[in-house]
């Protein structure tokens, strides 16, 4: 835990995190805490400054959230983000009001003289998404900024170090926005930028070598993806003579990516690595399974049985390391409370308690953006911590229906060459998610003077931040196109490609 960092105080908003990612860009620390939480919990985190973040609520609501009494009366400086602003003028004496013209979307600010907008010049645009508005600023408030429909944009009390603005620094659309945090963090708050990810990985090894003591001995279940291959950099830089890593082959990866992991943290770092052959016997488990979650859930339980073999097999553990992010700390504390399962995940869940194991997560309090960051300070390619997101139940979640050995190694195939042609093209990094799907129909087609009745493969291309909502990536027609007649010619037994252009919401990401 970083001490002299910046606690966000979560009432719902959709902005919330965003909040969180842009004050790390800033080189500050940042948590993010339930709005309505407990004084305690924020002193706890030692804050150099508190963040009232946004929400869908009134604040003159009866169920509205409501920050502990202390906001209002610490000597932090304390910036208020849209609700949080109101909550500031409603709870110090002000007013706020709901009924007035609404602001969403793009608004041009004019600004007053204030320490909040120094250095940013007037009339630029601004982010909107309210309805209520701060009518009457509370006593010893000034007001520093307006819009043509709102007379109250933001506000100050510069003596007890709090303010407020209407709109929403964190997106991209404040144009100034950066500069408002960085004001209120270095020249308000006198927070220091020390958080960046040198900074993270001495004091994560520090954290390991604590943890785990002078005879402590930590396993991992490496899949290859870039959450548990930072994890297994991390723990070999830490305790190499320490971590064994247990990679188990579920017969359902991407072509190639057994030995890609075993050249890697086998060869490269040389790390004890124990690689479970278990494709047969998943593929034999799975014979016959349709439903989706039906295939998750006998991943998972063969994942977990063949995983305790191995580590039954290692002398001495105490340890079970996961690659627990901070997005997954939030959604579990988060002011809205954890989000119905829409899906089960695949991972080793209840595996440390059935094997008494201490559960170890380092990575805890990072991004993914920071994983992919702390990843390259360790040493990994830039090529494996910019990989896509790959479930954990592999290609089983990519085959629609049943799931056979001839129908994995046809969607390997057509799968190496899709994201070949991605990386060929320079198209990949612009992408956070792509994958092909094979779908349980068949359709008439021509090739040559022959008629076929061949497979049919979705391709699936996603633009996103963290996964939570995405769009769909819109492909220029010609590369849709080049990538079409290149699997078509390449993979024998598929004959015809779609495109799949939904979004999340509604649709979810993977089909499965």
């Amino acid at each position: 835990m970083i001490k002299g960092g910046v606690a966000i105080l979560d009432f719902g908003s959709q902005y919330t995190q965003l909040i969180a990612r842009r004050v790390r860009e800033l080189g500050v620390y940042c948590e993010m805490l339930p709005g309505n939480c407990e004084w305690s919990e924020v002193t706890k985190l030692a804050p150099g400054a508190i963040i009232l973040a946004g929400s869908p609520y009134s604040v003159y609501g009866d169920d509205s959230p409501m920050p502990p009494a202390e906001v209002f009366s610490t000597s932090l400086p304390v910036l208020g983000i849209c609700y949080g602003m109101q909550l500031i003028a409603y709870r110090t004496g002000g007013r706020v009001e709901g009924g007035h013209h609404r602001e969403y979307g793009p608004a041009f600010l004019n600004t007053l003289e204030s320490n909040l907008f120094a250095d940013i010049e007037s009339g630029q645009q601004a982010w909107m998404s309210h309805g209520d508005r701060v009518t009457e600023v509370p006593e010893g408030y000034t007001v520093t900024a307006s819009t043509d429909l709102l007379p109250v944009a933001a506000m100050e009390n510069i003596e007890l170090k709090r303010y407020g603005v209407q709109f929403h620094p964190e997106v991209n659309h404040t144009v100034f926005g950066l500069d408002i945090l960085e004001n209120f963090l270095f020249n308000i708050s006198s927070l220091e930028a020390n958080w960046d990810m040198k900074f993270f990985s001495t004091r994560a090894i520090e954290y390991i070598r604590e943890e785990l003591g002078e005879n402590g001995k930590v396993i991992l279940g490496l899949s290859g993806g870039v959450d548990s291959s930072v994890v297994a950099a991390l723990l070999h830089r830490a305790v190499p003579d320490r971590f064994v890593p247990i990679f188990v082959d579920n017969g359902l990866l991407r072509a190639g990516e057994r030995e890609e992991v075993q050249k890697t943290f086998g060869e490269h770092f040389g790390m004890d690595l124990i690689t479970v052959d278990g494709e047969d016997r998943f593929l034999s488990e799975l014979a016959g399974v349709s439903d989706p979650e039906k295939k998750r859930k006998i991943i998972g339980r063969v994942f977990i049985e063949l995983f305790e073999e191995a580590a039954n097999s290692i002398p001495g553990v105490t340890h079970l390391a996961q690659g627990t992010l901070y997005p997954d700390v939030i959604e579990s504390v988060s002011f809205k409370g954890p989000s119905a399962t829409i899906k089960s995940h695949h991972n080793v869940g209840g595996l440390p308690e059935r094997m008494n194991l201490r559960l170890l997560e380092p990575l805890r309090e990072l991004f993914k953006d920071e994983v992919r960051e702390l990843g390259r300070e360790l040493g990994l390619s830039n090529w494996m911590v910019s990989r896509h997101p790959f479930p954990g139940p592999g290609l089983a979640v990519r085959i629609l229906g049943p799931i056979t050995l001839e129908d994995r190694n046809l969607l390997q195939r057509v799968d190496r060459v899709f994201i070949d042609y991605l990386r060929e093209e320079n198209l990949y990094d612009e992408i956070w998610q792509a994958f092909s799907v094979l779908l349980p129909i068949r359709t008439v087609g021509v090739m040559g003077d022959e008629r076929t009745y061949d497979r049919v493969v979705a391709l699936r291309a996603v633009t996103s931040t963290d996964g939570m909502t995405a769009d769909w990536y819109k492909m220029d027609p010609a590369h849709m196109a080049a990538v079409s007649s290149r699997i078509v010619n390449r993979v024998n037994g598929v004959s015809r490609i779609v495109y799949d252009i939904s979004s999340k919401p509604p649709g979810t990401i993977e089909w499965e």
